[in-house]
């Protein structure tokens, strides 16, 4: 009978531990999750009150490297070469961006945009759903987004296409047809093609810029916002 007793009672302690052991297992893997909801939310805290502005119909223009353009066919003509993940792409459009919205915006140029992937497969990812932007008229803003919460480490993981669909939707990007070709992929071909280009037109690195087909270098160590824009009102 003591024997019996005390099977019962390792039996007990035995379902006790299991049972600890599962509460800790399941109370982590929530931490888990909770941590990483906070990340990625955290992570687009940037894009906070973001509102679409108007949209604007952009063409692929097939004879300069299949670039996303706007307002094709004015005579002043700025070429841009950039890849989503470059960081001093990222300065250029921190000094630049919204003086070349008002250009488009004004109508008072056509700008190329030429989306590189040759920093890695998630400049891949990023310069499709670019593309799908663009099918959707909001190129300018998608651009702008992901700049402003471009990671600071490239293939960081940061840019999966379930995150770039969130970043659409953060700035007002709903429609299912974008997030379809975000996830499927279906603009790599035209991202492929950019990338390809940049041997034709002596592209070796990024952010380039041509301004009438010639190329912009610039004096200051930075990139100055008045040193730019002098020279787009000079061309």
């Amino acid at each position: 009978m003591a024997k019996q007793q005390v099977k019962s009672g390792d039996n007990t302690t035995r379902w006790i531990v299991i049972a600890m052991v599962l509460l800790v297992v399941v109370t982590g893997v929530v931490f888990s999750l909770m941590s990483q909801s906070n990340k990625e939310n955290a992570s687009l805290a940037a894009l906070d009150g973001t509102k679409l502005q108007s949209a604007i119909v952009s063409t692929i223009d097939t004879a300069n490297g299949s670039a996303i353009t706007l307002n094709a066919g004015l005579p002043k003509t700025i070429d841009i070469w950039e890849d989503p993940q470059c960081p001093v792409c990222k300065n250029f459009e921190d000094a630049n961006g919204g003086y070349i919205d008002s250009l488009i915006r004004d109508k008072k140029a056509t700008v190329r945009f030429h989306v590189l992937s040759f920093l890695g497969d998630e400049s891949v990812r990023a310069a499709n759903a670019s593309f799908c932007a663009a099918d959707e008229g909001q190129y300018l803003d998608f651009h702008h987004a992901l700049y402003a919460v471009q990671s600071s480490l490239e293939n960081s993981g940061f840019w999966t296409n379930d995150k770039l669909v969130s970043i659409g939707k953060k700035i007002g990007i709903n429609s299912t047809k974008f997030a379809n070709c975000v996830t499927k992929g279906s603009k790599i071909d035209l991202v492929k093609t950019n990338y390809d280009s940049m041997p034709k037109f002596g592209v070796k690195g990024t952010p380039t810029v041509f301004i009438n087909g010639k190329l912009w270098e610039r004096k200051s160590p930075d990139f100055n916002l008045a040193e730019f824009k002098a020279a787009v009102e000079a061309a």
